[in-house]
């Protein structure tokens, strides 16, 4: 059987709301975090490995909390996102930053424990089924061809909205034969009805809520991790002294990539619900989501 891994980012846990990891409260009946549902779905897809990213400082907390019990049904490893984890000629230029560098240096900390193709996620983010079946497939028969491939899971936007408040997300422009052409980042989208809505002061933006949107879910191969090595020294090289909240974002990596024609992107659709939890009031929706999900026998009642 065909190899493949699972990356999830989990080194901003905590951030958003202040705290560490006992932030990521439970939202199944048994104490599961979203991230058990990811990985129970990422099993059952074929996904035989998975991977951690995460700050050293969280280690402990964190195989308490989700990493032991991992461990018990599938090979669990670890990479470890620190801000002082830059080429050396940069440290000086950088010494007041606090903050991780973003999700490009998340997925090139892994180089070292993934060597086979693999899928990126988020950590606090529920993705659906369809979405790791779509990925297993696609990363265990990719094409030999002349540019990298890499693929995206995207999903309808009007199903990744929250009803807490404006979003942030990428809206893709796909061609005929699914393949990514452009990422536009769009700030503050707001669900209103059935629409999608951008407001500025009296100016109200619709988009069309079936378009596909980019939820961080990213199929790459081993290659990539030179062409983040490489561009990551050019982003540190080009980012000011001054700039400490500057990020290394996979998003517009892959963007720049694809202007420059070096790598192709086929955009795999799922018509699944994500839900995450932008907001602390998103928690309880997500919580409700999930036994409508059990209740329809989507899942067990425990894990």
């Amino acid at each position: 059987m065909s190899r493949a891994t699972l990356v999830i980012m989990a080194a901003g846990i905590g951030s958003r709301f202040g705290g560490g990891i006992k932030q990521l409260a439970p939202i199944g009946p048994n104490g599961e975090i979203i991230m058990d549902y990811s990985v129970y779905d990422a099993i059952e897809a074929g996904f035989d490995k998975v991977v951690f990213v995460i700050r050293k400082d969280l280690e402990k907390d964190f195989k308490e909390v989700i990493g032991n019990r991992i461990a018990q049904k599938v090979e669990v490893a670890y990479a470890y996102q620190e801000v002082s984890d830059i080429p050396a000629e940069y440290a000086e230029k950088f010494v007041g930053r606090t903050k991780p560098w973003g999700t490009g240096q998340a997925i090139l900390c892994c180089k070292d424990v993934v060597s086979e193709p693999f899928l990126v996620i988020n950590a606090d983010d529920y993705y659906g089924k369809s979405a790791f079946k779509e990925a297993y497939s696609y990363l265990t028969s990719i094409p030999s061809a002349d540019k990298i491939q890499v693929c995206m899971v995207g999903f309808v936007l009007k199903n990744t909205l929250s009803e807490n408040g404006g979003v942030t997300r990428g809206i893709c422009r796909v061609d005929e034969n699914g393949m990514l052409q452009e990422i536009i980042e769009t700030h503050n989208i707001e669900k209103d009805g059935d629409k999608a809505v951008v407001r500025e002061g009296d100016i109200e933006t619709e988009y069309d809520a079936d378009s596909p949107v980019s939820m961080n879910m990213w199929g790459l191969t081993p290659e990539f991790f030179a062409i983040l090595k490489n561009g990551f020294e050019q982003f540190l090289n080009k980012t000011d002294m001054e700039d400490l909240k500057a990020e290394y974002l996979l998003p517009t990596i892959i963007g720049e990539l694809l202007k420059e024609g070096t790598v192709s992107v086929k955009v795999l659709k799922s018509e699944d619900q994500w839900f995450g939890v932008t907001y602390k009031e998103d928690r309880e929706t997500v919580v409700e989501a999930v036994k409508s999900l059990i209740d329809k026998g989507i899942y067990p009642d425990k894990l």
